[in-house]
């Protein structure tokens, strides 16, 4: 009996142990994908000497409270822009007057997106406010703001619950923190699939120039990398909680026959 439990013990502790590790990872890069700005980045020929041309005017409206969407769209296509969740930035030479050699240096200008931003409708015709509301891409804005941060709460409150069962010396609120991990995992997925769509229409709209490329960057992978990382973690929790379930069940039948 006793090397039955012991191999039944390690078999299930190793479980949890690659659970746990597998969701510290998976939180990591979330938070770390959240808190970057590098979901999409633009890729410009010649950008210094786009800014030269329009001298500090560029800047300026891009780090203006009255931007709208077109705005700054437009100066993050000229300027090797990049794009978080919470903040976009364009790089610019240091010294963008007309006059100034493109050779001066560059630098980087971030603008945060508000809470208002994150909830502002978006039109049918970007920075045309009379074109109507676009519920698509509004909706998708929404969510992508909110779903990362649901997230990671849903992850949070799990490894509140796996400290609890650590504490009761028991498996049984593994189940529930396996069906949080997948919950959560399920919000990642979800922002990743609003992200892209979200991205896809506004280039329907907004056109890339032909000098213009535009990829998805690694803040974007982090969060594409932390799911299955966390649908991985979720499948351990609830495979080792119902399978010692079942076990110890069976054992102490067989114990008392």
């Amino acid at each position: 009996y006793s090397s039955r439990g012991a191999m039944m013990d390690n078999r299930f502790a190793t479980a949890l142990v690659i659970a746990c590790v597998l969701s510290l990872i998976s939180t990591i890069y979330m938070a770390a994908s959240i808190g970057t700005d590098f979901w999409y980045e633009y890729h410009t020929l010649s950008p210094a000497e786009n800014v030269s041309e329009a001298g500090r005017s560029v800047l300026e409206e891009f780090v203006s409270e009255d931007a709208d969407e077109k705005t700054y769209t437009d100066a993050l296509f000229r300027c090797n822009g990049t794009v978080g969740l919470w903040r976009r930035c364009i790089t610019v030479p240091k010294n963008s007057h007309w006059y100034s050699s493109p050779e001066t240096g560059m630098t980087t200008n971030c603008i945060s997106f508000s809470l208002s931003d994150q909830f502002m409708e978006k039109y049918i015709e970007p920075g045309n406010h009379n074109s109507g509301t676009d519920l698509n891409r509004t909706y998708l804005w929404r969510l992508q703001f909110l779903l990362p941060f649901v997230s990671l709460g849903l992850m949070c409150f799990g490894a509140l619950i796996g400290l609890c069962a650590c504490a009761c010396r028991s498996l049984y609120p593994a189940i529930a923190t396996g069906v949080l991990h997948f919950l959560a995992g399920l919000c990642t997925l979800g922002l990743v699939g609003c992200y892209v769509a979200g991205i896809e229409l506004l280039h329907k709209k907004l056109p890339l120039p032909d000098d213009v490329r535009g990829e998805f960057g690694w803040s974007f992978c982090l969060a594409c990398v932390s799911a299955p990382l966390q649908f991985m973690a979720a499948a351990l929790f609830i495979w080792a909680a119902r399978t010692n379930r079942k076990e110890f069940t069976l054992l102490k039948a067989y114990r008392v026959a």
